[in-house]
């Protein structure tokens, strides 16, 4: 097992079986998330959360990205400003980490409720259309 989530999931995964296949391309997998958000640990719209172990390359999140840790500031989100621009789906390189951290921090900068509706909307938008999504 992967205790400490290293080893995040892949497009062509083989721990995920045809059923999550289709959960995660639709983003239902996120649902159980609404209970952290009812409980107050999360929100709707925000950076979304990564394991303490996990890595782009062979690397720690926290030591590619220069703001990593600003993303802290507010509280996880079910989607963010990064999902809904493309950058949903792996982290595994530096590149695709460092835009999603400046996608979150864009948002955290830039905060406001009109912005939060415009990502709940898209969202919507990219579960139906599935990109990006495995």
């Amino acid at each position: 097992t992967d205790a400490n989530a290293e080893k995040l999931t892949t497009r062509n995964d083989a721990r995920i079986t045809p059923v999550g296949k289709f959960l995660r391309r639709t983003s239902l997998d996120e649902l159980p998330q609404l209970l952290n958000v009812l409980r107050g640990e999360m929100s709707l719209v925000g950076p979304r959360p990564h394991a303490t172990a996990a890595k782009a390359g062979d690397d720690l999140y926290q030591d590619v990205a220069d703001d990593y840790a600003a993303r802290h500031r507010v509280k996880p989100g079910i989607t963010g400003w990064a999902q809904v621009n493309g950058w949903r789906g792996e982290t595994d390189t530096h590149e695709k980490l460092t835009k999603r951290v400046e996608h979150d921090i864009y948002y955290i900068e830039n905060y406001s409720l009109w912005l939060d509706v415009q990502i709940l909307f898209k969202t919507l938008y990219v579960c139906i259309k599935g990109s990006n999504a495995y």
